[in-house]
């Protein structure tokens, strides 16, 4: 492909994503958020494997988890983690190792991507001037690992794993509409150039 038609879709490519992420409705707060978690893979997965999860987790180990898996099958659940489970999930979000992470990583997907993102809430704080803060603010981290070129580190390795082989206990079902706000919020899709961010506020 000569070098135009490479720009004016990379230019393409960009411009769908900002106007994307400018269209991304308003979420309200959630002072129970402990942290929102996802992975999705774009590569043929076996028939009982993950291609897509989610999972929201309260601040007393209440969850909410929405999967596929490679023969297109959907699950939404929500119930409470084990004490086991979530002080396990608790050391892997809290590790120095995570929270250290940060970098841009570009490329554009060719035939196969993998995707984590996770939003890990602060909870309330408090200004300068002693108020309360409006927002809940997050630490946001998006990893686009497109065609086996930005591996994800062993921190968020670890957390795919986790997420993977969760297994909800006693969960209920629910419907989109009660829990639409499961997967962390905004960023970048399959399909679209990789890029890993990371923000802190």
């Amino acid at each position: 492909m000569p070098l135009y038609p490479k720009a004016l879709l990379a230019a393409g490519i960009l411009l769908v994503t900002s106007c994307s992420i400018a269209q991304e409705r308003y979420r309200p707060r959630d002072p129970d958020l402990r942290a929102r978690l996802s992975y999705d893979i774009s590569a043929v997965v076996g028939p009982g494997d993950v291609r897509h999860v989610c999972v929201a987790v309260s601040q007393d180990g209440g969850y909410r988890i929405e999967r596929t898996t490679g023969v297109g099958q959907s699950q939404r659940l929500h119930g409470k983690m084990p004490k086991e489970e979530f002080r396990q999930l608790s050391k892997l979000l809290e590790a120095a190792e995570f929270r250290s992470l940060s970098g841009n990583h570009g490329g554009l997907i060719r035939q196969e991507s993998e995707r984590f993102a996770a939003e890990i809430s602060f909870g309330d704080r408090s200004r300068d001037d002693g108020a309360r803060s409006l927002e809940n603010e997050a630490w946001r981290l998006q990893w686009l690992n497109a065609d086996g070129e930005s591996p994800f580190p062993a921190a968020v390795s670890t957390l795919v794993d986790w997420l993977k082989r969760f297994q909800p206990k006693d969960g209920k079902s629910f419907e989109y509409a009660e829990y639409p706000d499961v997967c962390p919020a905004g960023g970048l899709r399959l399909l679209q150039p990789a890029v890993a961010e990371n923000s802190h506020p």
